[in-house]
């Protein structure tokens, strides 16, 4: 009997086996579609997220297009930083903006109180719209992690050396943990309101946290992952924990929590999945890169991370990092059939 891909994704959440590995894509909506494209020479990116009906018809154009195992939910992980008063805008080239970044104790104690079911409710109008039309495939609901969003918001965009938010961590440490405890809260409040509004599944992004070593996760970033990954868990959805250039940190992100680890694909998904332990579910981990290569070279590279997952309950196929821009979705197309033939023990 052929297993329903809304039973198949959730099943390897939880570890429990199933007849193909299931597959979604970070980033699977984007501008890499054509159909994406379209809405964007109409919409900005915030415009389609504060329209619900907008933000669930481009929820489901990877759906429809590629045969993807789940959805996720089109948004951003810095939409809450709009009620806490920051200014978040996208300048065109650069990324996000944040318009007054938090640098002081002061600062904090400035951010404005979030409540999700008003603040961010096109959020959760987007959820119900979407399990209403999504046909019994599973759609994930997300956030970012507490250490990623602060990142943001004290940079003020995008870096790459962490200046700004390392030396109010070694410097001001108190302005540090008053943001975590603030954002911790404010972003378990967002995610908790999303799997009351149907989100089936959640992910966590930590994207940034690979800039620390084990040490400082431990001591700046884990008692507030923590707080919010625990409290999505408690809620009985299955929650996937993701950051990337993590592979010193996998041990300490397992403790923080989650049903599912997320891996990039610096290391190989077997020896994350031994460093971790085989009690968590995997996903990962093409280098999204790969997907501008040969077919053959693609299939290649899909088969032996499949041949690495050795058939064992709770392997989520995924890229390690998001689809970029102009990746040919021929091929995007091409790995979600392959790892449907060649998934679990084919």
């Amino acid at each position: 009997m052929t297993q329903s891909t809304d039973s198949r994704f959730l099943s390897a959440c939880h570890r429990q086996p199933v007849d193909a590995t299931p597959v979604w894509f970070m980033r699977q909506a984007g501008r890499y579609m054509a159909e994406y494209r379209v809405i964007r020479e109409k919409y900005s990116l915030l415009e389609i997220c504060y329209h619900p009906e907008l933000a669930a018809e481009v929820t489901l154009q990877p759906v429809h297009a590629l045969g993807v195992d789940a959805a996720i939910l089109f948004a951003d992980i810095l939409l809450p930083a709009i009620p806490l008063g920051l200014r978040l805008e996208f300048a065109k080239g650069e990324g996000p903006l944040i318009g007054k970044p938090v640098r002081t104790l002061a600062d904090v104690n400035n951010l404005r109180p979030v409540d999700p079911e008003t603040d961010l409710v096109y959020v959760l109008d987007a959820i119900r719209i979407l399990r209403e039309n999504l046909g019994g495939i599973p759609l994930i609901g997300f956030c970012g992690a507490p250490f990623t969003v602060a990142s943001y918001i004290v940079e003020g965009g995008s870096s790459r050396e962490f200046l700004k938010t390392k030396t109010m961590m070694y410097s001001d440490p108190q302005t540090w943990h008053a943001l975590m405890d603030k954002l911790s809260g404010v972003l378990t409040d967002y995610l908790l309101a999303q799997i009351r509004a149907g989100a089936q599944a959640v992910q966590v992004f930590d994207s940034w946290v690979g800039a620390l070593s084990p040490a400082d996760y431990e001591t700046f970033v884990l008692p507030y992952s923590q707080r919010l990954l625990k409290a999505a868990q408690a809620e009985g959805v299955p929650v996937i924990h993701f950051g990337t250039n993590t592979t010193t940190l996998l041990p300490l992100m397992k403790q923080a929590g989650g049903d599912v680890l997320g891996l990039d694909w610096r290391i190989p998904l077997d020896d994350g999945w031994k460093l971790v332990g085989h009690d968590v579910a995997i996903q990962g981990n093409l280098d999204p890169v790969t997907l501008f290569a040969s077919l053959p070279e693609i299939k290649k590279r899909v088969t032996d991370i499949l041949r690495r997952a050795e058939g064992r309950p709770g392997h989520i196929f995924n890229l390690g990092h998001g689809i970029l821009q102009n990746t040919p979705v021929e091929n995007v197309k091409a790995v979600v059939e392959m790892v449907h033939e060649y998934g679990v023990g084919k």
